[in-house]
């Protein structure tokens, strides 16, 4: 029974960390990806998107351009 609550605590915990990371990529790209389109992206088709953020925020940061 331990091990059940066990798993339940971790898939909770899958589900929160990924529903933060489809909201995330919702507003960096500012409207240009709604929630249902986010959450019937692959896993492969997030990842690619968040990369391509983390090297916009990169860029940004280091060309010291505004960010909202």
């Amino acid at each position: 029974m331990a091990e059940i609550l066990e798993e339940v605590k971790n898939m909770e915990g899958e589900q929160k960390q990924l529903k933060s990371e489809i909201m995330k990529m919702c507003w960096y790209m500012r409207g240009g990806l709604t929630l249902e389109e986010g959450f019937s992206l692959s896993y492969e088709d997030r990842m690619l998107i968040n990369d391509i953020i983390k090297e916009n925020l990169e860029t940004t940061k280091k060309t010291q351009l505004p960010f909202f």
